[in-house]
């Protein structure tokens, strides 16, 4: 069925990505950067950016910094043919995450601040917003990482309210609220790799189809679908309807590991939207996913890219 209505990404983590980029970078050394970018991110934004480069309409929400709110609107400016910003705005400045790439050496860093916007009356406020913002048939997207302990019930609180205005509830997080939402049924889509598949099961899967999937299937009851990164090596989509494994067929030079989970999940959710099936968004998902990973998503459109990747889709 082809989901009707607006997709609506909400981060509670949200982050300005740093990304500094040079040869042979080491400890200790003075050396010139050749490339530093600085973007707002945070994995649901990165979902609504991912979109946009697919020429896909969505709706950005969650908490954002108040002390930089404005200097977000105005870095994606750009995008806003395809992305809206509805972002609540919270008392403090949006954290900033730094990932060093030494092109040379092909290794990466990447260093991560906490995230201290979500509070209970941040929270409180953002419930209040979602009750105004989302209508029926609309898919909300809850990525990226989510408060537990004390705060643990209002994020699940966020989540009933989208599903109780008839909100369709796509989640990409993992740890206590992956598996409190996954225990109340509430979403239709979670998308965990590997590592967050075997933590919401109690024990690590092996990263093989057949044992992917029958760990998958035991979740059924719960998600009616769930979308499984498997990394280079593809991803797999166990729903109700059939199971299906995808991975791009020719090799090349992993460009990006940043954001690629991302781009499947935008990949996915802009198949999905295609009324074509499960098995045709899984080749789009695995297209976008690979598009991060060789670098095409800056310098090439989305029809361009698209045509430089095969994808191979199997039923199992």
């Amino acid at each position: 069925m082809k989901p009707k209505g607006r997709i609506i990404t909400i981060g509670l983590s949200p982050a300005w990505d740093v990304s500094c980029r040079g040869q042979g970078l080491a400890w200790g050394r003075h050396l010139d950067l050749d490339e530093q970018v600085l973007r707002p991110a945070g994995k649901a934004l990165n979902v609504s950016r991912a979109l946009a480069w697919m020429r896909c309409e969505s709706r950005a929400c969650g908490l954002w910094g108040r002390d930089d709110y404005e200097a977000m609107h105005r870095s994606v400016q750009s995008l806003q043919k395809f992305l809206r910003v509805g972002m609540t705005a919270v008392e403090g400045c949006t954290r900033r995450n730094i990932t060093i790439i030494d092109t040379k050496d092909r290794r990466e860093m990447h260093l991560r601040c906490r995230s201290g916007l979500a509070t209970p009356a941040s929270l409180a406020r953002l419930n209040g917003n979602l009750g105004r913002t989302v209508c029926p048939d609309e898919t909300c997207v809850f990525s990226g990482a989510m408060p537990a302990g004390d705060l643990l019930d209002p994020v699940v609180a966020l989540v009933e309210t989208c599903r109780q205005q008839g909100g369709r509830i796509v989640v990409d997080t993992h740890g206590p609220v992956l598996k409190r939402l996954v225990e109340a049924g509430l979403p239709w889509l979670i998308a965990p790799n590997v590592e967050e598949l075997g933590e919401l099961l109690g024990a690590p899967v092996p990263n093989t189809p057949t044992r992917l999937v029958a760990a998958a299937r035991t979740l059924l009851e719960q998600v009616p679908t769930i979308l499984i990164s498997r990394g280079s090596k593809g991803a797999i989509v166990v729903s109700e309807k059939g199971v299906w494994t995808g991975h791009a067929t020719a090799r090349h030079r992993v460009l990006e590991t940043v954001g690629c989970g991302d781009y499947l999940l935008a990949g996915f959710l802009a198949g999905c939207r295609q009324g074509k099936g499960l098995r045709a968004a899984l080749t789009t998902a695995v297209q976008a996913a690979t598009a991060r990973a060789w670098s095409l998503t800056e310098a090439h459109t989305w029809a361009q890219a698209r045509r430089q990747i095969d994808v191979e889709v199997e039923t199992t």
